[in-house]
């Protein structure tokens, strides 16, 4: 499970090949765990006012796979100036990511049961700190208990890794910026519709949407059974967002910005356009940032 080249090589389909970067299949990861060079595996079960993650992962996980907690390993401490989960210092990532027995020469596999909406937080940040081998499991561990394949039980204690963490592999944007690609590019809003639209807002302070952003609900990037939808699925709904290069002489290429509640699921949309070849930008304090200051305009 080495990283897909996104150069096209003869007889290679390009789709693939950028898709294969960001997720893999359930007998993909059964056999690579079954290899000479297993991939760590971090279990990110985590939903917003769900607190039993770990307890989950204790009763049943994908074997070897370590328990990531999103709230204190994921996110630095929250705070109206940067969010609800704001990014973790470089410091703190590298000392959890090694605890996981994440290592520079292996790669990772990712998932949650949730269709991958608290997985991709973990999927970004390792991309963000540099290592360039991170994948989803398509569909989670529904998917992995729908192709029968082994669960274990009880708490996992890996050896400790040698990562190194080196921001900067993955764009971000603050506040400032994110208004700037509002006007001046894509910027989309990863929440669901009635949050972006104003109608309700059950964890922030105020409602609405950064003006000029374009609704997106994360969930539209999924199937009924919580995968990925398939490349020209995704294709036909990012260029219906005005994400995709523009049909014109030049291939014109969009800037594309991505926020949602606190950067989590949004992370997942990054990882949709990521699949599509499109590297999209993530406004990492999003709209619990946004919202906490009186100066920034909310549209409704």
């Amino acid at each position: 499970m080495t990283g897909a080249p996104l150069v096209r090589e003869p007889g290679e389909d390009l789709d693939a090949a950028r898709r294969e970067r960001v997720l893999v299949g359930a007998q993909a990861l059964a056999a690579a765990l079954a290899g000479d060079a297993p991939p760590v595996v971090l279990d990110v079960r985590w939903a917003l006012g769900v607190t039993d993650g770990r307890e989950q992962h204790r009763a049943a996980h994908v074997p070897g796979a370590v328990y990531v907690d999103l709230e204190t390993e994921l996110a630095a401490p929250p705070s109206p100036a940067a969010g609800r989960h704001p990014l973790p210092a470089p410091g703190d990532l590298q000392a959890a990511a090694r605890r996981w027995g994440v290592r520079a020469d292996r790669p990772v596999v990712v998932y949650d049961a949730v269709g991958g909406t608290s997985a991709a937080r973990a999927w970004w940040l390792l991309r963000w700190a540099g290592h360039d081998d991170v994948r989803i499991l398509d569909g989670g561990l529904p998917a992995w208990r729908a192709a029968g394949l082994p669960l274990e039980e009880g708490e996992v204690r890996p050896e400790p890794g040698d990562v190194v963490v080196t921001p900067g592999g993955m764009p971000v944007l603050d506040a400032d910026g994110a208004a700037d690609l509002a006007a001046s590019g894509v910027l989309l809003d990863a929440r669901a519709g009635e949050r972006y639209r104003g109608e309700v807002e059950p964890v922030d302070p105020r409602a609405g949407h950064v003006p000029g952003a374009v609704s997106a609900p994360t969930t539209e990037n999924l199937a009924d059974d919580g995968a990925f939808l398939d490349t020209s699925a995704l294709r036909e709904r990012f260029a219906g967002l005005g994400a995709l290069p523009r049909a014109t002489p030049d291939g014109a290429r969009p800037a594309v910005g991505v926020y949602c509640g606190s950067g989590v699921t949004a992370a997942h949309e990054v990882a949709a356009l990521a699949t599509l070849g499109v590297d999209a930008a993530l406004y990492a304090g999003s709209w619990s940032q946004w919202s906490n200051d009186p100066a920034r305009p909310a549209a409704t």
